[in-house]
């Protein structure tokens, strides 16, 4: 009787053994099946054909802070002082002819990208990137319908990669605007310079990995790193425009009108990028958590404080001196002040991260009360809250555009003074 039980437990431990291999396999063999499936990114809506082209520029500036200085920086080669910074540029352009597309990311980026990320992440939970289709033309002119256009510094979140931002960058581009996203060594995850060098950004600069408070300290040491990146960059876009080797962008960016929009820390950079350099005209945050002297001191600039759905955070003391920061940044702001939610969008709404990874999560997102929106709808929100407020402060619309936009998504929920 024993005896023919443990068969019979035997029988039962292998056959579980075989289903659950049989799941696995099924599994593995669904995530496979969508990375290898192309995805081709929102159409820009604006009137202009997009450019794209890349720039690596060395800071080297070594008088002013340490943040210029990577031995400043955990895990870097204290014997670079010159900090190099790699700029993505989307803008409009000529549309005549034929050109190809570029890739979403160059194929030196995506190898370096799976070797961070590893194999798992990149194959099962991530589509091919070689396979997601962008609309960004290479090797263009810059549109000559306008003498000039307005500039837009974009900044991505946290260690992401700026090309994570593209759906947004290239609808910007279309509406007649010259889009800067920046990665930075030892801050950007993974950063692959010209001469081919890959530099990863160490553990310890990854505030994912820490405990709150040594994240805290963390951010703080880094936010004015960051924001002397933008700041940087800000410059070499004037000294471009002055006289640009190629020829490309010489007096045609207006850095008259220049705003910035960031994402998460990407939000937090704009925020006290604004606070800190005059030079800034118009800026927005997309779902970051404010740091610095802005939290302080607000802001004098026309602002838009776009945020995803926090309802399932209402309890949480932490979210809640957040959501006070803002609202207190929203307060002080002058007329032109914008504090957004969109109801049913989570953190990620606002990047290509809802395209690009496994559509599996996306049901598990929604499930742990993570968002409810579709991907392609908060793209679609963000980009056109993105363009028209710019359009209003740097290309001088009627505030009226922006508060007509509710009336078309009924997921927002708008203030403004």
């Amino acid at each position: 009787m024993l005896q023919r039980a443990a068969k019979l437990l035997v029988k039962v431990i292998a056959a579980l053994v075989i289903l659950c291999a049989a799941g696995t396999g099924i599994l593995l063999a669904v995530l496979w099946r969508e990375h290898k499936t192309e995805v081709v990114l929102p159409k820009p809506m604006g009137p202009y054909a997009v450019g794209r082209t890349i720039f690596s520029w060395s800071n080297n500036k070594s008088s002013n802070n340490k943040s210029l200085n990577n031995s400043d920086e955990a895990g870097s080669d204290s014997s670079v002082a010159a900090r190099e910074v790699v700029v993505w540029i989307w803008y409009p352009a000529t549309q005549a002819g034929k050109a190809k597309t570029v890739d979403y990311l160059p194929p030196e980026w995506r190898a370096a990208l799976v070797q961070y990320s590893g194999i798992i992440m990149s194959d099962f939970f991530t589509r091919d990137l070689s396979l997601v289709k962008v609309h960004s033309l290479a090797d263009r002119e810059v549109s000559a319908d306008q003498p000039s256009y307005p500039v837009v510094i974009m900044r991505a979140g946290g260690g992401a990669l700026s090309a994570n931002y593209t759906a947004l960058a290239e609808d910007l581009a279309s509406h007649g605007y010259v889009v800067a996203g920046i990665d930075a060594p030892y801050r950007t995850s993974v950063v692959v310079l010209p001469q081919g060098q890959v530099i990863v950004r160490p553990p310890q600069n990854d505030p994912d990995t820490l405990t709150p408070v040594q994240a805290n300290s963390l951010i703080n040491r880094l936010l004015p790193m960051w924001v002397d990146d933008i700041e940087f960059v800000a410059s070499q876009l004037e000294r471009l425009n002055a006289a640009d080797p190629s020829g490309r962008f010489t007096n045609r960016l207006d850095m008259k009108r220049l705003g910035i929009f960031g994402h998460s820390f990407g939000g937090a950079q704009a925020l006290e990028f604004c606070h800190d350099d005059s030079r800034c005209q118009a800026g927005i945050d997309l779902d970051g958590e404010p740091f610095g002297s802005v939290v302080r001191d607000g802001l004098k600039q026309p602002f838009m404080l776009l945020l995803s759905d926090h309802s399932h955070e209402a309890a949480d003391a932490a979210h809640r001196e957040i959501l006070a920061n803002l609202q207190s940044i929203y307060d002080r702001l002058p007329d032109g002040g914008y504090f957004i939610t969109i109801r049913g969008a989570n953190h990620f709404s606002f990047s290509d991260q809802m395209l690009i990874k496994c559509p599996l999560f996306i049901p598990l997102m929604r499930i742990a009360g993570l968002g409810r929106l579709d991907g392609r709808r908060g793209l679609a929100i963000t980009a056109e809250y993105v363009h028209t407020f710019f359009d209003v402060y740097l290309k001088g619309k009627p505030r009226n555009a922006i508060t007509k936009l509710s009336t078309r998504y009924p997921e927002v929920s708008f203030e403004q003074h």
